[in-house]
């Protein structure tokens, strides 16, 4: 994973003609192409050499870089955001962070429990222990949840309260996480509905697993809740 910076013309030989088959920029394309430059070095003779070092150029970054390719790696680059102090900050006004705004209302927080958290705007947390973990914007997370060492990605829009009512009177799930509900070392991704009374610890250890069909993916040993599925009440991964 990187930055590329192409003329449109080299970027298309490249895709099309000269490595078509390939996938990734960072461990195909460029070291391909590094090594198609050199070999035309050699063999034409040193007396291109500058001319061939600037079709091909490398900028050395020392700053904070991650690369997230993987469920593991990303789950730890999000938590990693909570460490004291953390090697990535969002509150350096020097190297400010831009992104797209939201305007949400703060985060209701009423009688919770909040530890080595990162906590965004316009969520309701209600008598819950959250414990190393990132809870993203809108996210709704009910009372007597413990929530440690998860990745919450939030949600796409709010449930009103009458919307929710009425889930509950049909036997269905509202957005977010249902009461007394254990979670551990987890990725919930957005507009997920998680009933009462589950537990997501991957007691078992399992490395790896495919279950689509139930809402959720094991990987690297991290559960994954996917986006917009349904985690039914009592429900145990």
């Amino acid at each position: 994973m990187g930055v590329y910076i192409f003329k449109k013309e080299i970027l298309l030989n490249l895709l099309r003609w000269r490595f078509p088959t390939a996938n990734d920029f960072g461990s195909e394309i460029i070291p391909a192409s590094a090594s198609e430059f050199y070999t035309k070095l050699v063999t034409l003779g040193a007396s291109i050499n500058r001319f061939i070092e600037k079709l091909l150029q490398a900028y050395l970054f020392n700053d904070y870089w991650e690369d997230i390719g993987t469920i593991r790696s990303f789950f730890e680059a999000n938590l990693a955001l909570t460490e004291h102090p953390p090697r990535f900050s969002f509150y350096n006004a020097t190297k400010p962070i831009y992104t797209s705004r939201r305007n949400l209302p703060p985060s209701k927080i009423d009688s919770s429990k909040v530890v080595d958290s990162i906590v965004s705007q316009g969520s309701f947390l209600n008598n819950c222990f959250i414990e190393h973990s990132v809870v993203d914007i809108r996210s709704r997370i009910n009372a007597n949840v413990h929530l440690k060492d998860t990745v919450m990605l939030g949600a796409d829009f709010y449930e009103i309260d009458a919307e929710v009512a009425a889930q509950f009177a049909e036997g269905k799930v509202p957005i977010g996480i249902g009461e007394n509900t254990k979670i551990k070392d987890c990725i919930i991704d957005k507009n997920a509905r998680i009933g009462k009374n589950v537990v997501i610890a991957n007691s078992e250890g399992i490395q790896e697993a495919d279950r689509s069909s139930e809402g959720f993916y094991i990987r690297s040993g991290i559960s994954v809740i996917l986006k917009n599925s349904t985690i039914p009440d009592g429900f145990v991964i």
